[in-house]
C-alpha cells in the first residue's frame, strides 16, 4: 500500500508497525558490549537522511543531572544560575527549558523563587518519581511539564527492574496515564537507549506513547538518553549505537514530531558534543545539556559548547549573549568553589592563553593567527599569554600590552628596552632553578620597578 507522506511529500510504502518482542532472555548485545573489551562500533552501511528541523534549541539539566554529581547548590546559587542562563539564552529562548528537583523544601523554594522572577525562558520543568502524589505536586507548583524515567534497555529492564519487557511497558504506560489524569505533560526519559533493542522494545513502546498522547490530547516529549555515552555520530553505523539511526527511527517508525524529540548524552567516550550536534542534524529539535558539562561520571553535554555549535550551524547567535558564558564560569569558580580544568574550551583559564614564544609572536602581529575567534567580543576574554621560560620577547611584549590595555599608538614591540629588561630578569629566574610560570603580581611589581613607576 502506498501513502503520501506529510513529511517528505513523496509516495512511500506504508510503514510496518513494530510489535513488542517480549523475549525470555535479555538482549545485552554481547557482540558489541562484552564488558571485557572496549565497546565495538558495527556498521551496516544503511544511511538515513539528514533532516535539520526549522527550529532547534537547548534544554538544561544543570540543576538536576548536573547537581547530582557535585555538592548540592543553595537556593541563592540556583536562582543566580537560572538568571544567568536566561541572559545567555537571549530573548528568543535558545535555552528553552531547565529542570528542577521538587523533593525537598529547598528544591521547591528555589523553584518558586525562579518562578517569581517572571522570566519567559528558560521554562521551568521538573523531574519526579512516576507517582500520583508527585504528579499532583508538579501540578500544584504550576509546572506544565515533568520528566519521568522509562528505562528501555534489557540491562535495566531485566537486571535492575527485574521485569519482563511487557511488565516494564505496562508500568511505564500506567505512569504516563496518571500524568495525563493529573493534567501534566510527561517527558519520557528513555534511559540507556544506546543499549536497547530498538525495534523490539523502543519503537513499539513509543508507538503506544504516541497513541495515548493523541487520545488524551496532551503532548508527550521523548528524551533519547545516551546514558553511558555509547552513541556514535557516524553515518552507516548499526543500531543501537547509531545516533542518526535512533533519531530517524523515532521519527519515521514512531511518528515523534521533531519538536517533541530531545537528545541527552554523556561524554564517556568524548563524543557528547558530536552526538548532540548529530541529533540536531538528523531531526531532533532539542539537545539536553548542563553548564560546564557537569554531570555524572564524565559529565553531560556542555551547554556552552552547544551554544557555539548552534551559532556554527545556524550562522547566527540569534540574540544569545555569549559573554554570560564567562560570567557563569566565574560564578562557578568564585561563588561555588568549583575548579574548572584550565584547558576546558571557552571557560578554562588557559583556553585562549599561549605560553610558547613563537605563538606569542604571532599574537603580537595579529591575534587572529593564534586565537580561535574574537574571544574578547564574544566571551569578554581577550587572548593572553603566560610568561614562562619559553615566552620570549614577543610573549612579554604581548603580556604588557594586554595587561595594561595599551592603546594602538602606545603598544610596545619586542625591541622595546623595557621588554628586553623584563626578558633578562625572566631568564635569570629560570637559570636559578624556577619551574613555575610567573604570576601577574610578580610581573606587575617588576615592570613597575624597571619602568620607574610608569606602569
Amino acid at each position: 500500500m502506498l501513502e503520501l507522506s506529510n513529511k517528505t511529500n513523496l509516495l512511500e510504502q506504508s510503514m510496518y508497525r513494530y510489535s513488542l518482542q517480549d523475549v525470555e532472555d535479555p538482549n545485552l548485545y554481547r557482540d558489541l558490549y562484552n564488558y571485557e573489551d572496549v565497546p565495538k562500533v558495527a556498521f551496516n552501511h544503511r544511511r538515513v537522511p539528514m533532516n535539520m528541523p526549522q527550529d532547534i534549541w537547548i534544554t538544561d539539566t544543570s540543576l538536576r543531572d548536573g547537581q547530582q554529581s557535585v555538592e548540592p547548590y543553595t537556593v541563592k546559587q540556583i536562582v543566580d544560575l537560572y538568571k544567568l542562563m536566561s541572559k545567555l539564552g537571549g530573548p528568543f529562548g535558545i535555552i528553552r527549558q531547565t529542570e528542577f528537583f521538587v523533593y525537598s523544601k529547598k528544591d521547591r523554594e528555589a523553584l518558586e523563587q525562579c518562578q517569581a522572577l517572571g522570566l519567559k525562558f528558560p521554562e521551568i520543568t521538573t523531574w519526579i518519581r512516576a507517582s500520583k502524589e508527585d504528579f499532583k505536586l508538579v501540578k500544584d507548583l504550576g509546572v506544565r511539564e515533568t520528566g519521568i524515567l522509562v528505562s528501555c534497555s534489557d540491562y535495566h529492564i531485566f537486571k535492575k527492574l527485574k521485569m519482563s519487557r511487557r511488565q516494564a511497558m505496562d508500568t511505564y504506560l500506567k505512569a504516563v496515564a496518571e500524568a495525563f489524569e493529573s493534567g501534566v505533560m510527561p517527558r519520557c526519559h528513555l534511559e540507556d537507549i544506546t543499549r536497547a533493542d530498538f525495534y523490539g522494545f523502543v519503537v513499539p513502546f513509543v508507538n503506544e506513547l504516541m497513541k495515548m498522547s493523541k487520545d488524551a490530547g496532551i503532548p508527550v516529549r521523548i528524551r533519547a538518553c545516551d546514558t553511558m555515552g555509547y552513541g556514535v555520530p557516524y553515518s552507516e553505523v548499526a543500531l543501537p549505537r547509531s545516533v542518526p539511526g535512533i533519531i530517524y527511527g523515532l521519527q519515521h517508525y514512531s511518528d515523534v514530531p521533531s519538536e517533541m524529540l530531545e537528545w541527552h548524552g554523556h561524554n564517556d567516550f568524548y563524543k557528547a558534543v558530536a552526538n548532540a550536534s548529530t541529533a540536531w542534524l538528523y531531526g531532533a529539535c532539542a539537545v539536553n545539556c548542563s553548564l560546564l558539562g557537569i554531570g555524572e561520571r564524565t559529565g553531560n553535554v556542555p551547554l556552552e559548547a552547544m551554544i557555539m555549535e548552534y551559532a556554527s550551524l545556524r550562522g547566527s547567535l540569534d540574540g544569545m549573549d555569549t559573554t554570560a558564558i564567562t560570567e557563569i564560569a566565574e560564578y562557578f569558580k568564585n561563588e561555588m568553589g568549583y575548579k574548572i580544568p584550565p584547558m576546558t574550551p571557552f571557560v578554562g583559564r588557559n583556553f585562549n592563553v599561549t605560553r610558547a614564544g613563537i605563538h606569542a609572536d604571532g599574537l603580537l602581529k595579529d591575534e587572529e593567527i593564534y586565537n580561535i575567534f574574537n574571544t574578547e567580543k564574544l566571551l569578554n576574554r581577550p587572548a593572553s599569554v603566560t610568561i614562562s621560560k619559553t615566552s620570549g620577547l614577543a610573549g612579554i611584549a604581548y603580556w604588557i600590552n594586554n595587561n595594561y590595555k595599551l592603546s594602538k599608538e602606545n603598544i610596545l614591540d619586542k625591541k622595546d628596552p623595557l621588554v628586553i629588561a623584563i626578558k633578562e630578569w625572566v631568564d635569570k629566574e629560570y637559570e636559578d632553578g624556577r619551574q613555575t610560570p610567573l604570576s601577574n603580581d610578580e610581573l606587575e611589581s617588576k615592570i613597575h620597578e624597571l619602568s620607574n613607576g610608569k606602569f
